[in-house]
């Protein structure tokens, strides 16, 4: 089998040759002009960051892709579906709120915002997944599957649950309703290591379900409420909430990719991942770590599987930053994510989104200057 494509550009610039104009070349290097975009309408997948996140995507770089889809006769327009948890995206108004206030509007991408799984998350389409092992109908925002064609932009970063975030987790989990993020997260269920609590009770102010009680000082999760959302893992300043098993994230990841795969097939897709701002956890968090490596460049691939293979390779082989996370540990091994996040094993998800036909692992890598 041929290898997929995957193409690259760097972060360098000169002078009259800026970062915008470098993506549109590498988009269009790869391939995006093939696909017929003539009045059709053009989901663009982005996470609008949510608010105290400094590290999501510029709307800049949204802007360049929707000028290229209009220039190609598209109709692109911008879009998420609304969190699990208590945030700042947790409904369509605030979401929308969300998205202006780090900037994306109108008038600064060019195309029109839609929260694709409407005003309370409810607005979704039962989609089949062809081979699902554990998903046999994806729940995904409408307004996305209304789209003729589907684009991807992500911003390459960690994960705590899943390792890292990429195409992959921008498709399956972000275009999830929130029925679909409950059933993603239903297999993986945390539990509080008693000896790390100080009982602080920042995982009962994030926890959307009541689940998470504090009693004598130490927290614990109902998991009869719980829904298995992992805000608390990532809220937690002592690291005393954990997943519940290594299973439990391996169920999520490959969930995620069943889900991606719901999303993507029987239409056109195209993905551009940005390897930028390396933070070690995702822009779901109202804050961001300092980046735990160089930022690396950018990706663009018809295949999303070979293209978060290509990213995760590129972060590997960058120098550890060491004022971060990931610069305090006892880091010596070949895989970053790994070692920021060691209760996920991210290649599970690559592996299964293979098994399931999203794509491949094997990949060529062709630099755009």
């Amino acid at each position: 089998m041929e290898k997929s494509k995957v193409y690259y550009t760097s972060m360098r610039t000169r002078v009259n040759d800026g970062l915008q104009k470098k993506l549109a070349r590498l988009i269009k290097t790869a391939g995006i002009g093939t696909i017929d975009f003539d009045n059709k309408y053009a989901a663009i997948k982005i996470h609008f960051g949510e608010p105290g996140n400094l590290a999501y995507l510029r709307p800049n770089y949204a802007k360049t892709v929707v000028d290229t889809v209009k220039e190609l006769g598209g109709k692109p327009f911008l879009t998420d579906c609304n969190t699990l948890y208590v945030g700042g995206r947790k409904n369509a108004l605030d979401h929308l709120d969300s998205a202006y206030v780090n900037g994306f509007s109108p008038f600064s991408t060019g195309c029109h915002i839609l929260i694709a799984d409407g005003l309370k998350g409810t607005d979704d389409v039962f989609v089949p997944v062809e081979g699902g092992e554990y998903v046999t109908e994806a729940k995904i925002g409408r307004a996305i599957m209304d789209a003729d064609v589907f684009i991807s932009l992500t911003h390459f970063k960690g994960h705590e649950s899943t390792g890292f975030g990429g195409t992959l987790k921008n498709i399956g989990m972000g275009c999830g309703s929130r029925g679909g993020k409950m059933e993603m997260h239903s297999a993986g269920k945390p539990h509080v290591a008693q000896d790390r609590c100080v009982g602080c009770g920042m995982c009962t102010n994030i926890c959307a379900h009541s689940a998470a009680i504090v009693t004598n000082r130490k927290a614990s999760i109902d998991h009869n409420k719980c829904v298995g959302c992992g805000r608390c893992i990532g809220v937690c300043p002592r690291d005393a909430v954990r997943a519940a098993s290594d299973e439990s994230n391996d169920i999520l990841n490959k969930k995620i990719a069943e889900y991606a795969k719901a999303v993507v097939t029987g239409r056109p897709n195209f993905h551009i991942s940005l390897v930028i701002d390396v933070a070690p956890y995702c822009d779901c968090h109202a804050e961001n770590d300092a980046s735990v490596v160089p930022d690396v460049g950018m990706f663009a691939s018809f295949d999303p599987v070979a293209l978060d293979i290509a990213c995760a390779d590129a972060v590997n082989r960058q120098p550890v930053i060491q004022n971060s996370l990931l610069g305090e540990h006892d880091h010596t091994g070949h895989d970053h994510f790994g070692t920021i996040s060691p209760e996920t094993n991210w290649m599970v998800g690559i592996d299964h989104a293979v098994k399931i036909g999203l794509g491949q692992k094997e990949y060529e890598l062709i630099e755009v200057k």
